[in-house]
């Protein structure tokens, strides 16, 4: 994940300590934005109930979002020099989302567990948001765009929550 000697021309003026704390803020995002995705394909698949066909479909455009963030985040870590992991074993090992029941879920149960994972999502890029701003403004930016969309996209699931 480091940077390499080889590849240390032409990278922005951080340092090799900087550029490292950096690329773990932003690998830290990586995980959680890959995990995401990979969750709402899961919920995507077993939604079942009256609003299936709305949360079906919310949820495929939820994961292609994602995974352009994902792709931002990672773009950018590569941009400073650092090589992101988006393997199945470095997302498993990084990220704090908990994974979703198997088999049928009532939709009722997708929008809270959806909710739930997004808002903890949402709340750590927030965080790193904030942390970056003491770093890097150009890798702020970045991550001012993944919680934008995560945010806007918690209200679109948040007015769901059937009561």
């Amino acid at each position: 994940m480091a940077s390499t000697p080889q590849a240390t021309t032409h990278l922005p003026p951080l340092g090799t300590h900087l550029r490292e704390e950096v690329g773990n803020e932003l690998q830290g995002i990586l995980a959680e934005l890959v995990d995401l995705s990979l969750l709402g394909k899961q919920l995507h698949w077993s939604v079942v109930g009256p609003h299936f066909r709305p949360l079906h479909l919310m949820l495929d455009e939820f994961v292609g979002s994602w995974r352009e963030l994902a792709d931002v985040i990672a773009e950018r870590a590569v941009a400073i020099g650092y090589y992101p992991d988006g393997q199945a074993r470095a997302v498993v090992s990084s990220s704090t989302l908990q994974p979703v029941i198997q088999g049928p879920l009532p939709d009722q149960v997708v929008v809270a567990d959806l909710t739930t994972r997004l808002e903890i999502v949402a709340e750590h890029a927030r965080e790193r948001m904030d942390h970056l701003a003491e770093l890097d403004a150009a890798s702020q930016d970045a991550v001012i765009e993944v919680v934008r969309a995560l945010e806007e996209q918690l209200w679109m699931i948040r007015v769901q929550i059937i009561e």
